[in-house]
């Protein structure tokens, strides 16, 4: 498969999907080393698809997401609730499989319904849409997301693992996607590297204001 990554990005128009799906209702984070940042009440949504993932360049098989290990990291580190995103028609675990679904939704501009999305984001003032890289953007199922909901007043900071895509295009898109958002620096790491991110994602959390130590 030339030029698509599957575990958190693809370079190509051929193909972009990543390894990651499902979702929860907003949680109580986790205790651990959560430092609670000063005033800000923050949202972690995320979608991340397990399965068959590109690795350096080959394949393999992912129990968890990468993008679900790099939230996971995010919500020991802070105080913050937590939405997993999960597709109504989940992706499939089969690499393939989702690089040809990913390509026909961008190609359709879909918007993938989602099951059991917040009510509101109303009580949040910072919001981390997290997800992998799918062919330079974030997928589709991230617009459905962040289009349901009010963003005015809020800083949206997007956090993405991919294969060599960084951010993709996900400043733009969520900036046309979140209504009245202020889109915040952004974190990318790589999926093959996310097990070793913590000092990069501690580095991270304390530009964008929400780790104090």
């Amino acid at each position: 498969m030339t030029g698509v990554q599957i575990t958190g990005c693809s370079p190509s128009r051929s193909g972009g999907a990543a390894s990651e799906s499902g979702e929860r209702s907003a949680a109580t984070p986790s205790p651990g080393n959560a430092t609670p940042s000063p005033g800000k009440r923050i949202l972690l949504a995320y979608f991340s698809r397990p399965g068959e993932n590109y690795y350096y360049g080959g394949r393999t098989t992912l129990k968890t997401g990468n993008t679900e290990v790099l939230a996971q990291m995010i919500n020991e580190l802070i105080e913050c609730d937590v939405h997993r995103i999960e597709a109504v028609a989940p992706y499939s675990d089969d690499y393939d499989e989702t690089v040809a679904r990913n390509v026909r939704e961008q190609d359709a501009d879909a918007r993938p319904a989602i099951s059991d999305p917040p009510s509101s984001i109303d009580r949040y003032d910072v919001v981390l849409l997290a997800s992998p890289i799918w062919n330079v953007r974030a997928p589709m199922i991230m617009s459905t997301f962040a289009e349901r909901y009010d963003f005015r007043g809020k800083t949206v900071h997007p956090v993405t693992t991919h294969a060599m895509s960084g951010l993709g295009t996900t400043a733009r898109d969520y900036a046309a996607s979140c209504q009245g958002a202020t889109i915040g620096e952004g974190l990318a790491v790589r999926g093959e590297e996310v097990q070793k991110a913590d000092a990069e994602v501690r580095s991270w959390l304390r530009r964008i204001g929400v780790l104090q130590d």
